[in-house]
């Protein structure tokens, strides 16, 4: 299609009401009309037009000057999670995982040049950030992010790098280009990565990919331990076949 044709059917009405929601956050559930007109770019009178709509439609609630969203918004993600199959059953089985090795299990897709969680069972928190159900990691830091990096093709991969900006986030955080393209490699040819505590200091992940029939990675589940109480030793020769046989169960019966 070309951009002029693309230009004509975009709708960008559209994307800017899909921007009125994105204003809000974990820190700032409630905005004000000038806060959220200048967090999207739209003027007063645009915003407000949008904030009505959304209202109407049981979106956004209003509390005086301030706006919120509504549990309604749950809708549009769950709409994305219910029409995958591997979704409708995996989260029993991180939950099992979750309980037999006493640590946090999550899943995540790959989305642009992040991962996106789309389930996670805490059992103990062990990271400063919050993370749940929508926050984005960079894949390419990411244990998750690595192994969904693996099922990449050369070409697409080559594409990933083209787009990311290696920023460390902290001291221990690889940012070399061929460096992380040979641990994707090793992610490849191994079906599991493991990440010390590059993505936050006493974080230690082990990922491996979620396939569906297929032999597509689909997804990726990690469990994520803390590293002055779990050894590396431990990881390996207890977490990673438990982890290896959640994610084969769930590929199995996904393919029922």
């Amino acid at each position: 299609m070309s951009s002029e044709a693309r230009k004509a059917d975009y709708v960008q009405s559209l994307e800017r009401g899909l921007s009125v929601i994105k204003s809000f956050s974990r820190d700032d559930p409630s905005l004000t009309l000038s806060e959220i007109a200048e967090r999207t770019g739209l003027n007063r009178a645009a915003a407000r037009r949008f904030l009505i709509t959304l209202r109407d439609l049981g979106y956004v609630g209003s509390d005086g000057r301030l706006f919120s969203l509504r549990p309604r918004v749950l809708e549009l993600g769950y709409s994305y999670l219910s029409s995958l199959p591997v979704w409708e059953v995996a989260r029993p089985y991180l939950e099992e995982l979750a309980d037999k090795v006493r640590e946090t299990t999550s899943a995540s897709v790959l989305d642009g040049t992040d991962i996106v969680f789309v389930a996670r069972v805490e059992t103990k928190r062990i990271m400063s950030m919050t993370l749940g159900v929508g926050s984005r990691l960079p894949a390419w830091a990411t244990a998750m992010g690595r192994v969904l990096l693996a099922d990449l093709s050369p070409d697409q991969l080559d594409g990933y790098f083209a787009r990311v900006r290696l920023e460390p986030l902290n001291d221990r955080t690889i940012v070399d280009e061929q460096e992380l393209r040979t641990i994707i490699d090793q992610a490849r040819d191994k079906g599991w990565t493991m990440v010390d505590q590059e993505v936050e200091e006493g974080v230690r992940s082990l990922a491996v990919p979620i396939r569906s029939p297929s032999g597509r990675a689909e997804a990726a589940l990690t469990v994520c331990s803390h590293a002055f109480r779990v050894s590396v030793d431990r990881v390996m020769d207890e977490f990673l076949p438990l982890v290896l046989a959640t994610s084969r169960r769930i590929t199995e019966i996904a393919a029922v």
